[in-house]
């Protein structure tokens, strides 16, 4: 027992004479003393944090349980009847089950940025260089700050401070007036400091750019101007009001979108495509650097989205799973090929004749051609077998947009897929849009007409692209906002397009899609129900997320959620 307790009692020296050599951090932890680093003088760590930033932007693709945003519009559900995102209309949307939550993504952009900017200087690169690299830095806390600010509104600014444990992080949500001013200086501040998109290497494609800090500014400015924000909020309670929006209307507002839209036409680099039609219009989805393309996510070539979206009878030699099904109601908002509405009925199988021809670039539908044979999606077809747990196309169409040109090919190839948060297209209809409500509509009707003309709808025999001549305002924002909800299709725009503009509460509470049925080799349709629209009034905004609130006592929740 004697030497039991001396071997005990020499262990216990051992340890305590040697506990200083054990780790107080773990080795391989990365410090920012080994990334800003004042013998570093290529900036090579720096650079690579910079960049690493970036990877924090979301990707719009299939991003929300294997769907797009829009798949929680009128313009698609999601082929799964069990997905998470069905939660923005099946009325049981809360702030404990948010499917879209990024506030802690979009913060810790905010705090990386932050580091960036506080320690960049260490690093002994050209001042020049310096003053690019914080530039892009604040871009990327800007943005992250805006898709925090069109979710919640208003939201905790903390300029440059970097946080720590011991820091006090009560901070409560500045209003949505300070929040917009506060990104719409950031993009000032930097927008002569970037580069102009015609000065970006190829190399740097993918970079922030001047006119992507114009693009931003301009979404901000367009939201604010809008009839949800500008005075229009929905809360009762004049606190919640002033975080949700202005308090007051201004229709000046909308000038301000003109002139930011101005900014970024001048500049004269981004333009839309020569080229017009289907095509065209795919085209500038699959070829990674286009002068549409202000700014995009960037990823490596592959065939996830003709994985994830093409028809799911196209099993060997490839996979395809089908994870969107566009609806009867999006289908309907094509115009005809000279730009006139399209007035016939949706069980006619010639519907998708002498339609936009951007129609035939976003949707799949029956007997299309793809991968050598056409597609199937009447009840028992390669397309739509109707096998039990098979996922598969509740509307006889799935989504064509995003994906190469497929057509003839046996199998996939890898494909530029970049998801776009900034085009040229989306400039040209904010202008529109804007200078509408400025009750300019001779010159919105223009960009209107530039965009149509892209898309290859004929110019008719007045050259007017289907636009009415001597068109009023209130038809022509009709207008502006269907070629919105075509142009720019699964985006992530309609989502907050039908909130900005509180349309939300008048949109169809039943979506339909297309039965079809096959009796020899007559194919015959039936329209039908396939998914309610519930929408609430609180739903114009998002909840705060409910263990953000339950650690911050100073944020205030959005009315309506717990």
């Amino acid at each position: 027992m004697k030497k039991i307790t001396t071997y005990l009692a020499i262990f216990t020296f051992l340890a305590l004479a040697s506990c200083d050599k054990f780790e107080q951090e773990p080795k391989e932890r990365i410090l920012e003393t080994d990334i800003f680093d004042a013998t570093d003088k290529e900036g090579i760590q720096a650079k690579a944090y910079l960049f690493g930033i970036y990877s924090f932007l979301p990707n719009g693709f299939n991003r929300i349980d294997g769907n797009f945003l829009d798949a929680a519009t009128d313009d698609a559900i999601p082929s799964s009847e069990r997905s998470a995102i069905s939660l923005f209309t099946n009325g049981q949307l809360t702030a404990v089950n948010y499917p879209d939550n990024n506030w802690q993504n979009s913060y810790t952009i905010i705090r990386r940025c932050n580091i960036f900017i506080n320690n960049i200087g260490i690093v002994p690169i050209p001042e020049e260089l310096i003053s690019r690299y914080i530039a892009e830095a604040r871009f990327l806390r800007a943005f992250a700050y805006f898709e925090l600010l069109k979710r919640y509104g208003g939201i905790p600014l903390i300029g440059d401070r970097v946080f720590d444990l011991k820091d006090d992080m009560q901070i409560p949500r500045a209003t949505f007036s300070e929040c917009l001013d506060y990104i719409a200086a950031e993009c000032d501040a930097i927008k002569d400091i970037l580069p102009k998109g015609s000065d970006i290497a190829a190399v740097d494609y993918g970079r922030v750019n001047s006119e992507t800090a114009l693009a931003l500014k301009c979404r901000l400015l367009l939201y604010g101007a809008s009839p949800l924000y500008n005075g229009g909020a929905t809360a009762n309670d004049l606190t919640i009001k002033n975080l949700n929006g202005y308090t007051n209307y201004d229709k000046n507002r909308w000038n301000q979108v003109i002139s930011t839209a101005e900014a970024i036409i001048a500049q004269g680099y981004f333009k839309l495509p020569a080229a017009t039609g289907t095509a065209a219009y795919r085209n500038i989805f699959i070829t990674k650097i286009n002068t549409d393309i202000i700014f995009a996510k960037q990823s490596a070539n592959s065939t996830i989205l003709e994985n994830n979206n093409a028809p799911i009878g196209y099993v060997a030699p490839t996979t395809s799973n089908g994870q969107t099904s566009p609806t009867q109601d999006f289908l309907n908002a094509f115009p005809n090929s000279n730009g006139t509405p399209y007035t016939g009925t949706s069980t006619n199988l010639e519907q998708y004749q002498n339609r936009d021809p951007r129609l035939n670039a976003i949707i799949f539908y029956n007997g299309v051609q793809w991968l050598g044979r056409a597609v199937e999606t009447f009840e028992g077809g390669l397309d739509k077998p109707n096998k039990p747990y098979q996922l598969q196309t509740r509307t006889s169409y799935y989504l064509r947009k995003f994906l190469g040109d497929f057509t003839t090919a046996t199998t996939y190839a890898n494909q530029s897929h970049n998801f776009p948060y900034f085009r040229y297209a989306e400039v040209l209809l904010s202008y529109a849009e804007a200078l509408n409500e400025m009750e300019r509509t001779e010159d919105a009707t223009k960009q209107l007409i530039a965009i149509r003309t892209r898309a290859g709808i004929s110019a008719g025999s007045n050259g007017r692209y289907g636009i009415p001549e001597n068109v009023d305002q209130a038809t022509l924002r009709q207008l502006i906002k269907n070629e919105r909800r075509i142009e720019l299709s699964f985006e992530e725009h309609r989502f907050w397009d039908i909130r900005r503009w509180k349309d939300a509460e008048s949109i169809n509470d039943k979506l339909t899609g297309l039965t079809l049925s096959k009796t020899n080799e007559a194919i015959t349709a039936k329209e039908t129900v396939v998914s309610d629209f519930k929408f609430n009034p609180k739903n114009y905004y998002m909840p705060l997320p409910y263990d953000e609130v339950l650690k911050n006592k100073k944020l205030i929740q959005n009315e309506g959620y717990y």
